[in-house]
């Protein structure tokens, strides 16, 4: 614990340092370090001669990177204190598994109109009165730009910048096979889209959005299990989502008001959860938030190898683990968050912990820990700088659990054989409008 209090940076320092010119607009230190993180400066383009459609990592103005080194089992502990302790644990349990470590570069950045919405929520931004729910902020933008919890941390990474939905057809979820078994594990593919209603160009406000985080929708295709099968979100800030799951052996809807915190999702074998989706997702009502202050540490990075709708399915999702030819990290630092269930409350990760991008405020890492205080689950959100948006965010995430010794992928492109669309005006798309999130649409679509 010594070494790891003497690695944090003080929260009080920032706080401090917070009132120079030394930050970037979304409140990250511009300084660079003399362990490899470089000084940031804007990033210009990035993607030069990409349009959709093509794959993009092929226009990545890094792509020609090579690894600096590669952690395994037999180095990891020379590298502990720069990683997680899930990361570790994952690395020392998992036969094969690698990191590959590549130069830090620091492209995220984000739109002159997101940068000002963030710098009025210095002093306009606000909690609500329990501590853990948004009130106000100008968005699209950061609300906490300087946080003093790790719940206004949380709520930075809940509200990035993502235009004003994303499209994913015949998007991949999969979870690896039960252990011991000579099964194919799980494949489902769907049809998805997130629309977050304040993502519009230009200045709104949260209440003005209806304190609403987001919107989902979604249809499986496969497999046959549970083609047809369809769910709708409306994610709030402060009272429980609004969930409406279409079940068509029944050809009914079905209100599902207890589908959130720690509930499986439905057809996954236990393995995932509804609050463990992107990372973290739902209320943050049932923890108590702890902002542990920030630390250098190697985190999933420009990772567009994630996103490449290109590869083959067997090579990308080997049995025990993504293939780490897809994945990059890199040495940036990252705002720890610790999460305590509260007393009197249960959830089955009574402790987590959070890692936050500092310069793009993404979800990047959790560690969950089970009732006995031993690591659980492990995630991790693969960054990569959105061409359409001009920002950051961690789409792609897996979860390897410690226990089963299974992984999930989800919001995956990776050899989807189509990518995904980040989609900055919405006019004319339905999905980009509140009035389409509705249980009586949901049928209408799924009996067509």
């Amino acid at each position: 614990m010594p070494s790891l209090l003497a690695a944090l940076l003080s929260v009080a320092a920032f706080a401090v340092s917070a009132q120079t010119a030394d930050l970037t607009p979304v409140g990250a230190e511009k300084a660079g370090t003399s362990s490899g993180i470089p000084a940031w400066t804007a990033p210009g383009a990035l993607e030069t001669g990409w349009s959709p459609g093509k794959r993009r990592l092929e226009f990545f103005k890094y792509k020609s990177d090579k690894p600096l080194y590669v952690i395994d089992a037999s180095n990891v502990d020379r590298y502990a204190d720069k990683l997680n302790p899930g990361q570790v644990a994952l690395i020392k349990q998992t036969k094969g598994y690698t990191m590959p470590v590549y130069p830090t570069r620091r492209t995220c950045d984000v739109p002159d109109f997101v940068a000002e919405n963030t710098k009025k929520n210095i002093d306009f931004a606000k909690m609500g009165a329990d501590g853990t729910a948004l009130a106000e902020a100008y968005l699209p933008g950061f609300p906490f730009p300087h946080p003093k919890t790790g719940a206004e941390a949380m709520w930075n990474a809940k509200l990035g910048y993502h235009g004003v939905g994303i499209e994913l057809r015949d998007q991949i979820t999969m979870t690896s096979p039960r252990k011991g078994s000579s099964g194919d594990g799980l494949k489902f593919v769907s049809d998805t889209w997130l629309y977050f209603p304040w993502g519009v160009k230009g200045s709104t406000t949260f209440s003005a959005a209806g304190q609403v985080e987001a919107m989902t929708y979604f249809t499986y295709k496969s497999p046959v299990a549970l083609a047809g099968q369809g769910a709708m979100f409306t994610s709030y800030a402060a009272k429980p989502a609004e969930v409406f799951y279409y079940f068509p052996g029944q050809r009914r809807t079905r209100r599902m008001p207890t589908y959130a915190y720690d509930a499986p999702q439905i057809g996954f074998d236990n393995q995932y959860n509804i609050d463990e989706s992107y990372v973290f997702s739902g209320l943050l009502d049932r923890f108590d938030w702890k902002l542990v202050g920030k630390k250098e540490m190697l985190i999933p990075y420009n990772a567009l190898g994630m996103y490449d709708f290109t590869a083959k399915y067997e090579d990308a999702y080997q049995p025990d683990f993504v293939n780490p030819a897809y994945r990059r990290y890199e040495l940036h630092r990252v705002w720890v968050v610790e999460a305590t269930v509260k007393q009197g409350v249960r959830h089955s990760a009574p402790k987590r912990l959070f890692y936050i991008d500092e310069d793009s405020w993404g979800l990047v890492g959790a560690v969950d820990y089970d009732a006995q205080g031993k690591i659980s689950k492990v995630r991790e959100g693969y960054s990569i700088p959105v061409y359409e948006t001009g920002a950051c965010m961690p789409l792609v995430f897996a979860q390897y659990n410690l226990i089963d010794g299974r992984y999930v992928v989800d919001g995956s492109m990776l050899a989807a054989g189509k990518d995904a669309k980040w989609i900055v005006d919405g006019a004319g798309d339905p999905h980009f409008k509140a009035s389409f999130y509705n249980a009586e649409n949901l049928r209408a679509l799924s009996e067509r």
